[in-house]
């Protein structure tokens, strides 16, 4: 089992990414610590020359982070027919429970590798690098959440047995169980489908605001929206959206949708869902930023295309599910 492709790509891969994320908060600890942009000494100067290299080095690492999720989903789904039982990915973390944690330890990374990526940019786009410390500091945070999410990877994958029998997608997403799938699965279906177009509706809303005003409550509001669309959107896969997919009003798995026969549309939706989520929190999250003199212009030109992308991101994915809804 460990000697599958994809799986020895995720571990080697994490192993090197971990090891390289502790190199780099290694060097950021020094900067933390000495950084003094005032100062003009041979010091000063070598820590310039440090934090161009950890910078880059970091974002490559978390860029790959980014990357090994969507490795991982593909790689859960590609191994299903060696289990008995597994009909999709579904199946296969269900084979080792931990699979579960090592998804949700990846979706946290993701977005949080992402969120630093950002912050980097914006840091380099300053003549002063007003943002050393907060990055690396933020950094050095990250490492343990990079670390966990290694370790829960190797758990899984050490932990599958071949010959185990798995229960599928049929019994997790169910409405007669109990679990919280279950629940999900059991919504009603019309309040669930008013529920996603209000909330896709408000999050454009906030998103239009936040264009042509420079109110930062708009920004704030758009960050919790995209927070809470991006919930009700998972929500809305597996109780109705699910359905129309595979034309079976039993049917709520939210992996299934990846394999070929279904067109593999799984993938452009969850892409497009998880990066329009992903611009919706920027504008918010780095609305402080705009009182740094040396990164106002900056943010503010950046933080347009922040949302025009969010909202081509989400509008791609509601157009998308609304075309299997009503077709």
């Amino acid at each position: 089992m460990i000697f599958h492709p994809g799986i020895l790509a995720l571990v080697i891969g994490s192993a090197l990414l971990t090891l390289m994320t502790a190199y780099g908060v290694l060097l950021g600890v020094k900067v933390f610590l000495r950084w003094d942009f005032q100062s003009s000494s041979a010091a000063q100067l070598a820590l310039e020359r440090k934090t161009s290299l950890i910078s880059t080095i970091a974002s490559y690492v978390l860029g790959f982070q980014i990357i090994s999720a969507l490795l991982f989903v593909y790689t859960v789904e590609d191994i299903h027919p060696l289990f008995v039982g597994a009909m999709c990915a579904t199946g296969s973390l269900n084979a080792n429970p931990v699979g579960w944690y090592a998804l949700f330890s990846k979706i946290i990374v993701c977005f949080a590798a992402g969120l630093w990526i950002v912050l980097n940019h914006l840091d380099q786009q300053g003549e002063d690098f007003p943002l050393v410390r907060l990055k690396y500091l933020l950094l050095t945070l990250l490492l343990p959440a990079i670390t966990l999410d290694s370790v829960l990877q190797l758990r899984y994958f050490l932990g599958l047995d071949p010959d185990i029998i798995t229960s599928c997608c049929g019994s997790l997403f169910s409405e007669a169980d109990v679990s919280v799938a279950g629940s999900i699965a059991g919504l009603p279906v019309l309040p669930s489908i008013i529920v996603y177009y209000a909330g896709f509706a408000l999050l454009l809303l906030f998103a239009v605001l936040s264009l042509y005003s420079k109110n930062p409550l708009p920004r704030y509001f758009l960050a919790v929206f995209a927070a809470a669309f991006f919930l009700v959107a998972l929500a809305a896969i597996v109780s109705f959206i699910s359905m129309y997919i595979y034309e079976l009003p039993t049917h709520h798995c939210p992996f299934d949708m990846l394999q070929r026969e279904y067109g593999r549309i799984g993938y452009p939706l969850y892409v497009s869902l998880f990066g329009g989520v992903f611009f919706g929190l920027l504008p918010g999250i780095f609305r402080p930023l705009w009182n740094i003199p040396s990164l106002r212009e900056t943010v503010q030109r950046v933080e347009r295309t922040w949302i025009l992308l969010s909202m081509g991101g989400l509008m791609f994915f509601v157009a998308m599910t609304s075309y299997r809804i009503y077709s």
